[in-house]
Order: C-alpha cells, then sequence, then structure tokens
C-alpha cells in the first residue's frame, strides 16, 4: 500500500466533553503520535461543558501533560431555554455537538488550506465518539474520512447496532423475557438494558439517532481487545458493519492524581494504603458521574462493617441539580450510621474524592466494588482486581452482565441495580465483599491471567499493537 510523503497526516478528534470519554480519547491521540513520531500531528477539539469543575481542571492540565497534542476550545453555543432542552444528558450532550458543526468545519477547513498551500501535510481523519456522530456529515463535505472511536465494550457497540431491529421489541409492554444479541454468548436479560432503551425516556431517540450513524463511518475504533471480547468482536466482524479497531486497553496509566486539585487528600489515602497489608483492601467507588442516596449508603457502611474485611470508600454527595454531578461532603457524620467511622477507624478510611487508578496499582487493594463503567474495568484488567458488581446508570448494567455472566471477571453484587430502584441490602454487600475477597476463588485466578493479556495485547506482535498497526497504515494510504 503506497504512502504519500508528506510531513504528517493531521487527525483530528471529538469527543463527549464528559471525563469518562474526553480522557480516552487524549490517551488515543498520545498513543496515535508516539507510534511513529512526525507522522501525525493531532488536534482535539475542547467543547465547552459547565458544571463540570473536574473535566475543566483536566483540560487546564492538557498542555503541559501532552504539549505535542494541539487542543482547540470551541466557543460556548446558545442552546434552547431550560424548559426546552432535552431532558437526558445524552440529549443535552448531542445539542451540544451539533451546535459546534460550523466551528469545527472552520477549524478543519483553515488547517486544511493552511497545509495544502505549504505542501506540509494533509487532513487524514476526524475521529467522533458515540455521541458526536452529527459531525459525519461534515467530514463528508470536506473530503475527510471520518472514523467513529468508541470507548464502550464491543458488546455494547452490538447491542446500539442492533437497536433498530429491536426497537418493534422494546417498544411492546411485555418486556419481561431475555433478548438474544449477535454480541452476547448468552440471552440477555430486559433488566440489564439501559435505563433509557427500557423505559424508553427522552434520551431514546438520540440512541436510535447515533446507532443508525455508526455504519456511515469509514471504520470503528474500539477500546477493547481480542482476549477479553473474542465472542463480541467476531459478531461485529461477520455483521457487515465498518471495519473494527479493536486497539485497547487504552487507559490513563497515571490517572488523575498528576493534575487534580485534591493532592492532600490522595497523600492521605496513599499513605493510608501503605500501612495496609497486601490485598487486603475492598476499594468502593462509583465513578465521577454518580452518587447514591443516603439510605443506600447507610446499608452499605452496615454491609462493610458486617463483613469485616478492610476497606477504602470513596464517598460523595448527590448533585445539586439535574445535570450536576457529584460533590464531597463536608460533614461524613450526616450520612453514615452514628458511631460507624470510630469503630471502624481501625480497619477503614472513607473519603472523597480518590485517584481511582492510583488505588487499584496499589498492592494493598484486593477488591474493586464497581459502578462497571468501561473505563473502571479495563483499569482494574491491567492492575488484576476482581470487581464486584454495583452498576447504576448508562450501559453498566449490560457491562456488569458480561463481567459476571459472559467473560467470569466479575463477582455479582447486582447486574440491575440503577438509580432509584431498590435498595441494596446490607446483607447483599456483605455477602459480595467476602465472595470477592475470597483469597483463592476463580474469578481472582481468571483477573490475574487477564491483567498478563492485557499488557502483553499492546506488545510488539500483540493483537491490539497490530489492529494499531493497520489503522495507521490505513491512515496514512494514499486516497484517490
Amino acid at each position: 500500500m503506497s504512502t504519500k510523503s508528506h510531513s504528517h497526516n493531521h487527525v483530528f478528534f471529538l469527543s463527549n466533553p464528559e471525563i469518562g470519554n474526553l480522557v480516552p480519547t487524549v490517551q488515543f491521540a498520545q498513543r496515535l503520535l508516539n507510534h511513529r513520531p512526525g507522522l501525525f500531528s493531532a488536534t482535539v477539539f475542547i467543547i465547552p461543558l459547565p458544571q463540570r469543575p473536574l473535566v475543566n481542571t483536566f483540560v487546564q492540565s492538557l498542555p503541559n501533560a501532552v504539549p505535542n497534542i494541539r487542543f482547540l476550545h470551541l466557543p460556548p453555543v446558545d442552546l434552547p431555554s431550560p424548559d426546552q432542552l432535552p431532558s437526558s444528558e445524552i440529549g443535552h450532550i448531542s445539542l451540544l455537538v451539533e451546535k459546534q458543526k460550523p466551528h469545527v468545519k472552520r477549524a478543519i477547513e483553515d488547517l486544511h488550506s493552511a497545509e495544502s498551500d505549504s505542501n506540509s501535510g494533509r487532513v487524514a481523519a476526524l475521529f467522533v465518539d458515540m455521541f458526536c456522530t452529527s459531525m459525519i456529515d461534515l467530514a463528508g463535505d470536506l473530503g475527510v474520512p471520518c472514523y467513529l472511536f468508541y470507548a464502550s465494550p464491543a458488546t455494547f457497540l452490538g447491542f446500539m447496532l442492533e437497536l433498530q431491529v429491536l426497537d418493534p421489541q422494546l417498544s411492546s409492554d411485555s418486556v419481561t423475557h431475555e433478548l438474544r444479541l449477535p454480541s452476547f454468548a448468552n440471552p440477555l436479560p430486559w433488566n440489564v438494558l439501559p435505563t433509557t432503551v427500557l423505559k424508553r425516556r427522552d434520551g431514546y431517540s438520540w440512541y436510535l439517532y447515533h446507532a443508525r450513524r455508526y455504519t456511515e463511518t469509514k471504520g470503528i475504533v474500539i477500546n477493547t481487545f481480542r482476549e477479553l471480547e473474542p465472542y463480541a468482536l467476531d459478531s461485529l466482524r461477520k455483521s457487515g458493519v465498518p471495519k473494527v479497531f479493536p486497539i485497547g486497553p487504552v487507559i490513563d496509566i497515571n490517572g488523575p492524581a498528576q493534575w487534580h486539585p485534591e493532592r492532600a487528600q490522595y497523600e492521605r489515602v496513599l499513605k493510608w494504603l501503605d500501612n495496609q497489608p497486601a490485598s487486603s483492601v475492598v476499594f468502593l467507588c462509583f465513578g465521577s458521574m454518580r452518587s447514591l442516596t443516603g439510605p443506600q449508603v447507610r446499608e452499605i457502611a452496615v454491609g462493610l462493617e458486617r463483613a469485616g474485611y478492610r476497606f477504602l470508600w470513596t464517598l460523595r454527595e448527590p448533585p445539586k441539580s439535574k445535570l450536576g454531578i457529584p460533590s464531597d461532603y463536608v460533614n461524613f457524620d450526616e450520612v453514615l450510621p452514628r458511631g460507624f467511622l470510630e469503630r471502624t477507624s481501625g480497619m477503614g478510611l472513607v473519603c472523597g474524592w480518590a485517584p481511582q487508578v492510583t488505588i487499584l496499582a496499589h498492592q494493598a487493594v484486593g477488591g474493586f466494588v464497581s459502578h462497571c463503567g468501561w473505563n473502571s474495568i479495563l483499569e482494574s484488567l491491567w492492575h488484576g482486581v476482581p470487581i464486584a458488581t454495583w452498576p447504576i446508570f448508562a450501559e453498566q448494567q449490560m457491562n456488569a452482565f458480561e463481567m459476571v455472566e459472559e467473560l467470569g471477571l466479575g463477582v455479582k453484587i447486582r447486574l440491575d441495580y440503577r438509580e432509584g430502584s431498590n435498595l441494596v441490602l446490607a446483607e447483599e454487600v456483605e455477602k459480595g465483599v467476602k465472595d470477592l475477597m475470597e483469597v483463592d476463588n476463580e474469578v481472582r485466578e481468571k483477573v490475574k491471567r487477564m491483567r498478563e493479556t492485557s499488557r502483553m495485547t499492546l506488545m510488539e506482535n500483540g493483537s491490539s499493537q497490530e489492529s494499531f498497526r493497520a489503522l495507521v497504515e490505513e491512515l496514512t494510504a494514499t486516497r484517490n
């Protein structure tokens, strides 16, 4: 395959501005630049998102952390009045992205004309993420290949691609049976579908819209690896969708510890972990986007105390507004059972925000009670820490099902928990923690093996590295 002799190929990236999508997008861009220095240059578009101090802090750190990437801050855009705004996050984000089209188009055109004039390079691709597909039209207008960068698992991509076919079933009242999906080896229970799909909420039409557009891209780069999701990836290859490039795990190994402002908290947590025996601590963390209600927090506290294991629990207060995110409690006593902190002071630590990936890398951590966001799953496998599943929103219930029922890499606390649903009782928490922390359980052994596999797949002859090379070859190939 012939390649052009341009000095570089310019690649643009546009992602949902939430932290869970933006971080892997930046990591992917960095990996492209590091593959063969000088071959690519990269611009990552930054969509401004109000009420997201964590995102803003991360974005501010980027020019120093990854100086070889150009970060282009898009201007704020006018959205409809609050009473006309979609109530779903996906609807809100999708509208934000749609409104940015003229600005993104201008930026690509400006660079395209500058590079054409100097004959110094060409625009090789625009990568969009799962909720930015309205940009596919723009790429087509500009004659730029458009790829999907998918930061969720192959199983969920398979589900999204089947959504048009499933739609009539989903609209019926008898949503009590199981679904047969090509990307899952086992029948999928209805109750692990995303809430937006299950209840056909405001965001459901956006799910359908984006899923329909995935097939219009030139290829799908997915944050997974062949050895982790062989069944799902095989099903995608047979389905006739655009070429799939599994290049994962794409994770930020350093995590937010290097840029997050809560440095004192970070030091306190690490100092505490340094004093705990190897693999003795269960770590509880439910992600940056969600938190649990007061009654649920109290059930967890009772369950942890009964289980008797050392624990590190990042406990955060529910958001103050509909599209807000959790914040740290000023006083944990207002939500925890009376005397809990005193009784558990020798065995546990309750804190606010903490650097998840740094904690998972610590030798004292032996288990992870997780919301099953895909980034968290990949980080836990990279560090060989088994998960107990406690999904909350988005595709996390499906991720939890995959981890426990499809792959045998997780222990079940719940597969179908969601915000506002029945409480997970103290006895369920106690049992889940005990099952998770058993020294010689089968899940622990499988996760240890997957730790080695996840690292080998990125090495010279690893499956993800081969897939990555194929992507690079396609991006740099001569286009007619």
